[in-house]
Order: structure tokens, then C-alpha cells, then sequence
């Protein structure tokens, strides 16, 4: 027999081993959903004899080893994130034929993504193409029978609450803690599990957050939380390389982690099976890979502290089918009421507050940008004139937190005071908090979730 070679430590790796076998190159144990612990799929209808159909490949023709094709061509992922993990992540998805796939990344690409972003090209970055936008295009290309939803906005105003909902899976390919962080809060708002991955040089690890078992605020060091609003993205990390003589070497790290990401993924996808022992996931952990001197590890990662803020149950939630982003404020706030049955309603801008006036801290001058707090730094730099005053003297914001029916922007949209299509927004009235769903929008996601 070959030499027996031990992956991590067994007991915390669920004791994983791979034998190398004389002659007969690498062997694994048998997928237990194939052959094994007397729970067995056949093979999807159609499945051998060479049959292709509609295309070069197709992978509900194809057996999926531990996975049903058919579980995932109705699954339905959100890709938070379309830099290099991102990349990766939506290249497996797109081979595996996850039937249902929404990226989002406001980002737009650049050169310097070129050396380890598979689906993005020269042109692309010369264009400022949107990532989210030129991604969707390119994992169409590798599977075309996949509905692909692009959105090129930030998280806080260009993806709803409503859309996690239908999600079965969301996996995070993030640069920043503060996006983390609000993520993680989203997906607890809408009961949903989140994987995040997180890759270096030659390093990553990747963390499975499920409600109710581990929570990615919890787990948080003080001096993490000082570091909020840090943002040091790929991007970056790639220029410091080339301004020191180097290149950078993410591309094997992003497919390492990229692939134990939609590994967890297609478990999660398989939720069922996990509860019938076919197999284990990282819930609750933290698997780390370190490739300067090539180990990994598995540790336990569940934390839930009661006092944590991103803990939030917001149920039940109230779906009105004639609400949408599009709505007016005042129009909103009656529809609520009519409802719900009650007199007062206040809209809690929980993501984002809305910034009607900005004004220099020594000059005293005045401008109205009218956004949400996360178009605000977008909107000084595109102005000379209030950037040069932002460097010499800096700005004062008046912001609601808010909104009434004696909001005196009631005639704005939803939308334009910085609530996404499809989200799900707190009120607060006289009878208590409600969560109201804006319904409305769920026509603009019609072919992504139709079965929901």
C-alpha cells in the first residue's frame, strides 16, 4: 500500500484522508449519496449513452458526483463580490449549471485585475466596464442555459431585502470589513446562511455564518471594529506588489478558496442531506489554508454573543403586492397604514441614511446633493469645487435617519431617498415595529426567482 496522507487534523477535518494508491495514482472514499451509507440518487433521466443536448456540454445530462442536478439547476446564489475570489467563485457555479446566479459589485474593472480575474479582458478594463456586468457575461458564455442577474451598485442601496430572501445561499467574495459587516446583517435580517472567503498572497480561509449558529460581528476584536470603514481591496494589494518589483500571486489562492466556497455552497444547496449524515459543512468554522508552507486547518468558529447588534429577527414579514422602490414617500407611508390598520408610520432608513445638505465646516458654503449617505463621497469627488473644499476644510452633513409623512422630500421615491428594489424596510407605528416587503419590485426578478 502507498503512503497515507492525512489532510489537517483528522478529528477536526471530519477525518478526511487521501490515499495514494500504487500504480492507480490518487483514490477517494466513495460519495456517500453515490455509494455508501444507504442513501442513493440514480442518475439524472438521460444521464450516459453520449446524448448532449442544446450544447457542448450540459450538466443535468451529466452525473454530478455527490450533488443532484436537478437541486442545482433550480438553486439560486448570490455572488457578493466579482474581483478575483469572485471570479472563481462564478466560474464553479457556472460549471456545476447553478440554474439561478445574481453578482453583485459596483466596482468597474482594471488592469491590474487582468493577471488573476478569469473572466475579464484588456477591453473591459480600457471600457471601465462594471465587473458584476462584463462577469455575467462571460459565465453566460461557459454555460448559456443559466439565468444570470447583474447588479452594479453598492450593497446598501442596489439589493433588497426581498431578493436574499429567495436566495438559497449567498456567498460573499468581499475586500472590506465594513461591506462584511453589512452583509452579515442582511443576511441575518433574511434568515439566510453566507459564506465568506477571504484570500492574501498565499493564503485564505473561508467561514460558513449560519443563524443561529455563528454570526461574523461576533466575532469581531475590538481593534476590527475601530478598523470599520478600512477598505484595502485586491486592487490594491496588486499595485503595492508592482510599486515593490512583484507580482501578485493571488490567482492560486482565489481558486483554492473559490472552490471550498462553492463546495459549502452545494451543501448548503443539499441542506437535507446534511441532516441525514451524507455529509458535514462548515458552519460554525473557520477552514484556513496557508500556502507559504503548504498546510490548512478547521476550527471552530461558532460565536454567538447576546449582546451583538447584527442579531435581528425580522419576522413576520408583510408583503404588499402595490409597493415598490418606485413609489412615492407620502404614497408609501398611506399604503402602509391602509395595511397594517394603523394612524402614525415612520420608515427606519436602517442601511442608509438620506443627505440632503452638506456645508463647509470655515467657508459656510452650501450644497444640496439630495443622495444617500453612500453616494456621498461619489458626489464630492466628482465636483472640483467640493473636493477642494473637502481637502482644505472638510464638510457637515445634515442627514434623516427616519422619514414621516412631514418628510419634506414626501414626494421622492423610495428609491431615491436610498432603499433598494425589492427590499424589506422597518416601520415603526403605534401598534409596534413591522417589516413591509416592497412586493411591487418582485416583477423585475420574475425569471431569477420564479419559483419562489
Amino acid at each position: 500500500m502507498g503512503n497515507e496522507i492525512n489532510i489537517g487534523n483528522g478529528e477536526r477535518a471530519h477525518g478526511l484522508q487521501i490515499r495514494a494508491s500504487e500504480g492507480n495514482g490518487i483514490q477517494t472514499s466513495p460519495c456517500p449519496l453515490q455509494r455508501g451509507t444507504g442513501r442513493t440518487y440514480p442518475p439524472p433521466e438521460g444521464a450516459g449513452g453520449g446524448k448532449i443536448l442544446n450544447s457542448q456540454f450540459s450538466i443535468l445530462n451529466s452525473p454530478l458526483s455527490c450533488f443532484q442536478a436537478q437541486k442545482v439547476s433550480d438553486a439560486k446564489v448570490m455572488v457578493v463580490g466579482a474581483g478575483a475570489l469572485g471570479n472563481e467563485v462564478l466560474k464553479n457555479l457556472a460549471l456545476f449549471g447553478v440554474g439561478h446566479i445574481v453578482i453583485v459589485d459596483f466596482d468597474t474593472v482594471e488592469q491590474s485585475n487582468l493577471s488573476r480575474s478569469i473572466l475579464f479582458r484588456l477591453e473591459d478594463a480600457y471600457n471601465k466596464s462594471y465587473k458584476a456586468v462584463v462577469a455575467a457575461q462571460r459565465i453566460k458564455e461557459i454555460n448559456p442555459y443559466i439565468h444570470v442577474h447583474s447588479i452594479n451598485e453598492p450593497l446598501e442601496i442596489g439589493v433588497g431585502l426581498g431578493l436574499y430572501r429567495r436566495m438559497d445561499v449567498i456567498i460573499g467574495c468581499l475586500d472590506n470589513l465594513q461591506a462584511r459587516i453589512l452583509l452579515n446583517r442582511l443576511c441575518i435580517r433574511a434568515g439566510k446562511t453566507w459564506i465568506d472567503g477571504g484570500i492574501g498572497e498565499l493564503e485564505g480561509q473561508v467561514s460558513v455564518y449560519q443563524p443561529g449558529i455563528s454570526c461574523y460581528e461576533c466575532n469581531l476584536t475590538e481593534d476590527e471594529k475601530a478598523d470599520f470603514d478600512k477598505r484595502i481591496s485586491c486592487a490594491a494589494v496588486a499595485r503595492m506588489n508592482e510599486s515593490a518589483g512583484r507580482v501578485a500571486t493571488t490567482p492560486c489562492s482565489a481558486s483554492l478558496i473559490a472552490a471550498i466556497q462553492v463546495q459549502e455552497a452545494m451543501k448548503i444547496i443539499h441542506k437535507d442531506d446534511i441532516g441525514h449524515g451524507a455529509f458535514s459543512s462548515l458552519a460554525g468554522k473557520l477552514f484556513v489554508y496557508e500556502g507559504m508552507f503548504p498546510a490548512f486547518d478547521i476550527y471552530d468558529f461558532a460565536t454567538k454573543n447576546p449582546a451583538c447588534n447584527a442579531h435581528e429577527d425580522w419576522n413576520p414579514i408583510v408583503e404588499i403586492p402595490d409597493l415598490g422602490a418606485d413609489t412615492k414617500i407620502h404614497h408609501a407611508i398611506q399604503l402602509i397604514k391602509n395595511q397594517l390598520g394603523v394612524n402614525s408610520v415612520e420608515i427606519n432608513l436602517r442601511n442608509n441614511k438620506f443627505v440632503d445638505k452638506i456645508v463647509s465646516r470655515t467657508s459656510n458654503k452650501s450644497f444640496l446633493p439630495m443622495l444617500p449617505e453612500s453616494r456621498i463621497a461619489n458626489y464630492i469627488q466628482t465636483s472640483k469645487e467640493i473636493w477642494d473644499i473637502q481637502v482644505t476644510e472638510g464638510f457637515y452633513q445634515n442627514s434623516f435617519e427616519n422619514i414621516d409623512e412631514h418628510f419634506e422630500y414626501s414626494y421622492f421615491t423610495l428609491k431615491q431617498a436610498g432603499i433598494p428594489y425589492f427590499d424589506v424596510i422597518q416601520v415603526s407605528t403605534e401598534a409596534g415595529v413591522f417589516y413591509i416587503e416592497l412586493s411591487k419590485d418582485k416583477k423585475i426578478y420574475d425569471r431569477l426567482i420564479a419559483k419562489s
